[in-house]
């Protein structure tokens, strides 16, 4: 079973005038193997705008094209350097895997969880021109965010103790960090900007305007209701809702809840926000959205009903059913319900992605020959040691070659996944 990764994201009003693309990798590993259909101990998978693109899995270990236009454009060696950089990547994972379970103090008695998204985030103009939003370079571990690249800062972001030593030992390397830099707004865009090209077509799907819904249901406290508001069958995924009392907008401090924008299965989008108020307020409630799509806002006030919580399953399941499943929260709830019968404590809304990116203990023969994704060059010429360290050290030379299945002049060494570095064509 493959599954396609969800990055939960809302929309903004500056975005919601242009056309927004992304292009992330995803990869995840477990600290051991379990029998679970279609959970495997290492996955690697590309996503633009949400839709997966290739993947790989410990089982079959090779990555493969998930678009027609991705097989049909990139040549073979490019998918054959991608399974070498694949591969590579999955066993450096397994160090990681379990350096981080010492650091965190943690037996191989339960199943451990270890995360790295990277990627860039872009809004094309409407000279055709791409202006470049976000870049994301973050890790996590058992779904709790434990590392991330601040792109402005060029620094680590540490946001728990454990991983202060990472933090400290990656930015003492400040090239390195450059490197990401670049990679996130250049070497991203430009790669993003070659496959928009190449899957021109299965990304330029018809505008379509959101569906807006709002309906109540009991809530779990007593004498009390949780107010939903919901828009689907919208594309492009960029839009803005408001849940509003008496025409005023209310926020999250006022307990305002949303999962962010989910993907249909049709290529629209839909976004759901809730909030919970006292079962007797009479006040006027209403959910407003905006999209590209709409001349003006769509408004629809709340009637003031509370649906059975029966009939409120079925209309939430209907959508809810064609809705793809976000990787991290299946597997974790898969893992809890095999291990303890529930589902484990950690985030399930946005998808955590931030976590650690090199060995503490690893030595110089424990390094294999790295790649560089990008296809594209650079003038760093630096060896490393795969590890926390750091390291320059010219005994870690090793060749290099492009995941990409383009050329590449770059002479940047660098450990596949647990080095600042990212790489374009994952």
């Amino acid at each position: 079973m493959n599954f396609v990764v969800v990055l939960l994201l809302f929309g903004t009003l500056s975005t919601v005038n242009s056309e927004i693309y992304s292009l992330n990798y995803i990869y995840t590993a477990l600290s051991k193997p379990v029998q679970l259909p279609g959970i495997h101990e290492f996955t690697a998978m590309g996503l633009m705008n949400d839709k997966q693109i290739d993947y790989y899995d410990s089982v079959a270990k090779k990555k493969i094209p998930k678009q027609d236009w991705m097989r049909d454009k990139l040549p073979a060696d490019y998918w054959e350097k991608g399974t070498q950089s694949r591969k590579s990547k999955e066993q450096w994972f397994k160090v990681n895997v379990n350096i981080l379970m010492d650091r965190m103090r943690h037996n191989n008695t339960d199943v451990h969880i270890l995360q790295w998204k990277h990627g860039c985030e872009v809004a094309k103009q409407s000279d055709g021109t791409l202006k470049f939003i976000k870049g994301t370079d973050q890790y996590s571990y058992d779904g709790d965010d434990f590392l991330a690249f601040d792109d402005a800062t060029m620094q680590w972001v540490a946001p728990v103790d454990q991983a202060l030593p990472t933090k400290r030992k990656w930015d003492g390397v400040q090239i390195l960090n450059q490197y990401t830099k670049g990679y996130l707004e250049k070497e991203c865009v430009d790669w993003l900007s070659k496959f928009m090209a190449y899957g021109d077509k299965e990304f330029s799907s018809a505008d379509s305007p959101p569906k807006v819904y709002a309906f109540a249901k009991k809530a779990k406290i007593e004498g009390h209701i949780r107010l939903t508001c919901m828009a689907t069958g919208f594309f492009p995924k960029d839009v803005v809702m408001h849940i509003k009392k008496n025409g005023v907008q209310l926020t999250k401090h006022d307990g305002v809840q949303s999962d962010g924008v989910l993907p249909n299965d049709d290529e629209t989008y839909q976004i759901r926000m809730s909030v919970q108020i006292p079962e007797d307020d009479k006040e006027t409630y209403e959910c407003y959205v905006n999209h590209t799509t709409l001349t003006e806002p769509i408004v629809v006030k709340w009637d003031g009903k509370c649906w059975d919580c029966s009939q409120v399953t079925v209309i939430i399941g209907a959508v809810v059913g064609v809705v793809v499943v976000l990787l991290l929260t299946v597997v974790i709830t898969l893992l809890a319900l095999w291990k303890k019968g529930k589902i484990c404590a950690g985030k399930t809304g946005a998808l955590p992605l931030t976590g650690i990116q090199a060995p503490l203990n690893v030595t110089k023969d424990d390094a294999s020959s790295t790649s560089s994704d990008s296809g594209q060059g650079s003038n760093a010429c630096l060896e490393r040691e795969p590890i926390l360290t750091n390291g320059v050290t010219k005994d870690d030379a090793s060749s290099t070659s492009s995941d990409s299945g383009q050329g590449s002049n770059t002479c940047l060494e660098r450990e596949p996944i647990l080095t600042n570095g990212a790489t374009g064509s994952d």
